[in-house]
């Protein structure tokens, strides 16, 4: 018998927009699934272009209104790919609504929004996840695996660095990307994916401090100056639950470093590093090898038994940034109706009050607790 059709839902025909689109065609190709999902309907602002995005991704119609999406009674899951600041009121109603709900990260600009999402999902009872795709990285997945199994004993130190240059001209328009209330800082839009992997393999991040800097202030939009109230480049000291300490940097003025970012663990034992520019390798030192085998070795993080890897190419092959939102779309399909999904909008609630403990750390220059800003409704 052929699966139960899932109807799809797209809020945002930017480039989440895509990936997700695309996603969600290629994850049943990919796995067996006990849903089948159909792409029925993507909204955008611009008519134009929501159009011709509907059409070159194989949207069954669109709309430039995403209450429609949320209200389409063919529409199952609402996926929600515009930015941060617009991400909790179509959450709420889409939740309202009944749908199930999945999020691009950050799940907000604001954690009182993030607040809101979180809220309004459990009320409704809907299953809900938010856009980490990165855990779906073969290699990120078995290095959460080989912590798992004390493989580096007790982690004592972590870091991690996400650098772009994507705002290093200063010649780029002001857009919303520049604007805190629309676009979320920097630490909320890069540093949300290496707070994510911090906390899922290492354990509660619970203090920082930090600073932070915008070096290009006010940006042209339509002749005019129009001032820019996001961070350029971010940079962190943490404190784990569990006694371990982090650094964390984040960046979108870094010359020639188009998506780079790097997490490395550090434990007792041993010691695991993974860099996005070989996003198929895993680097991995076992502190009790014998002296003449000192350092560390490349694994390959694409075996048949490596975590993310199923339904994908022969070894050697590896696989790359859209097989990640792949295999987070076939991980999600694959609970449908009743199963977990994971990670869901508590866990991106958890991650924006690391964001906004960071921010406030750096605007004033000292130590915060995530107890501080953590909301007594997100508990």
């Amino acid at each position: 018998m052929s699966a139960p059709e899932l109807g799809i839902g797209i809020v945002g025909y930017g480039g989440m927009g895509k990936a997700h689109s695309l996603a969600y065609v290629l994850a049943p190709r990919v796995r067996e699934l006990p849903a089948a999902p159909r792409l029925r309907v993507i909204s955008g602002r611009n008519g134009a272009a929501v159009e011709h995005a509907a059409r070159s991704l194989g949207f069954e119609r669109f709309t430039s209104d995403w209450r429609e999406v949320v209200a389409a009674a063919d529409v199952d899951i609402v996926d929600v790919c515009t930015p941060p600041g617009t991400h909790a009121e179509i959450v709420e109603a889409a939740a309202q609504a009944g749908k199930a709900v999945l999020c691009e990260k950050p799940l907000a600009a604001e954690l009182g929004d993030a607040v809101r999402a979180v809220a309004a999902v459990r009320r409704a009872s809907v299953r809900n996840a938010i856009g980490f795709n990165y855990r779906r990285l073969p290699a990120l997945a078995l290095m959460k695996q080989l912590i798992d199994e004390g493989r580096v004993g007790e982690p004592r130190l972590w870091r991690g660095a996400f650098l772009t240059d994507e705002f290093v001209d200063p010649e780029i328009p002001h857009d919303w990307r520049f604007t805190r209330a629309e676009g979320a800082s920097t630490v909320a839009d890069l540093g949300a994916h290496l707070i994510d992997l911090a906390g899922w393999m290492v354990g509660e991040i619970t203090a920082t401090c930090a600073q932070s800097e915008t070096f290009i202030r006010s940006r042209s939009s339509n002749g005019e100056l129009r001032e820019v109230d996001v961070d350029d480049a971010s940079a962190a000291l943490l404190r784990f639950g569990g006694g371990a300490i982090g650094v964390l940097e984040t960046a979108r003025v870094c010359p020639r470093r188009p998506c780079d970012f790097t997490v490395e663990v550090n434990g007792d034992r041993g010691t695991l590093r993974f860099d996005y520019a070989r996003l198929n390798e895993l680097w991995y030192g076992d502190g009790a090898e014998p002296p003449e085998l000192y350092g560390v070795r490349r694994i390959r993080a694409e075996h048949p038994s490596h975590p993310q890897t199923e339904g994908w190419w022969p070894l050697g092959q590896g696989i790359g940034y859209g097989e990640t939102f792949v295999n987070q779309a076939a991980d999600l399909l694959a609970q449908w109706p009743d199963g977990a999904w994971t990670p869901d909008l508590a866990v991106g609630l958890e991650v924006q009050a690391v964001c906004e403990t960071i921010e406030r750390a750096a605007a004033e220059r000292r130590w915060v607790e995530v107890a501080e800003v953590r909301s007594p409704a997100a508990v």
